[in-house]
């Protein structure tokens, strides 16, 4: 029989129990992928997806936290039951590599190279200042405006677990004015308000509409390599998530992540290789 990750306990969160990693009694780590986090036609999301590979090299780690991840997605899971294999590789007393790789019945789906270690949440030397945004409640609610999407276009589940407040000045896209640069800021939190944490970032890492939206692209933008880097504990609350694209060239497109906590600081950083949107 399985036995529960002593972080899985019967109040967990949306987020605790749809990342959830248990052992086995032979010692394999099993998972069961929520279909509630998904982007639309039932794909789950990458960032989603990387925090359940995050919570398996964290639980075979001596460290606590996920600090730098580096993860191929090979193809897109199936929502239900997978396997995580950590394979140890080089540590330390202050980190410890590996490399995770999460399978379905469909094979390997995701290989992540993971450094874990144990972060503080000491004021930073030097950091790039939180950009000048709206206060939240002046921000656009993605989930309480979904009756505004086109018809027979299918809700992300995943804006329903993640509460996202767009930045109106990079929002146009939503009422049919693009935009001429592919910049996307909002404002982040789980709908059921668990704090923020450093497994809980890498799915904030991935978690705004693909930037090629604020060109008026809209459509699917596959993630095929994305590298997230967490800084820092992050405080309790809201956090703030830019996302920019430097090209959009040949069916690539490239994004960008800077993620800042309640209080300003940069806690977190990620940049991704994605298909652009037909």
């Amino acid at each position: 029989m399985p036995q529960d990750d002593d972080r899985t306990t019967a109040s967990a969160t949306a987020f605790d129990t749809a990342t959830a990693v248990v052992r086995t009694e032979g010692g394999g780590l099993l998972a069961e992928l929520d279909a509630g986090w998904d982007v639309g036609g039932g794909i789950l999301n990458g960032g989603y997806l990387l925090s359940v590979a995050g919570r398996a090299a964290v639980l075979e780690s001596p460290h606590p936290h996920p600090v730098a991840l580096s993860a191929s997605y090979l193809r897109a899971p199936a929502a239900g039951p997978v396997s995580l294999v950590v394979q140890p590789g080089p540590g330390g007393r202050t980190l410890a590599h590996s490399t995770v790789t999460l399978a379905d019945a469909g094979g390997v789906a995701l290989t992540v190279l993971a450094t874990t270690a144990t972060l503080g949440d000491e004021p930073a030397e030097y950091s790039v200042p939180m950009p000048d945004v709206p206060p939240v409640e002046e921000c656009f609610s993605v989930a309480e405006h979904r009756h505004l999407a086109p018809p027979g276009l299918a809700i992300p589940g995943l804006s329903l677990r993640v509460d996202t407040r767009l930045d109106a000045s990079t929002a146009g896209w939503v009422f049919g004015q693009a935009s001429a640069e592919p910049v996307i800021r909002a404002w982040v939190r789980f709908a059921d308000g668990r704090e923020p944490d450093p497994l809980a970032l890498l799915t904030f890492a991935d978690a705004l509409p693909p930037t090629g939206f604020a060109l008026g692209r809209i459509g699917w933008a596959p993630t095929v390599q994305l590298q997230v880097l967490v800084r820092a504990l992050p405080a309790p609350g809201w956090c703030l998530v830019e996302a920019r694209a430097s090209e959009m060239a040949g069916g690539w497109v490239d994004e960008d992540y800077r993620i800042w906590d309640s209080t300003g600081r940069l806690v977190a950083q990620s940049r991704q290789l994605a298909r652009a949107a037909r």
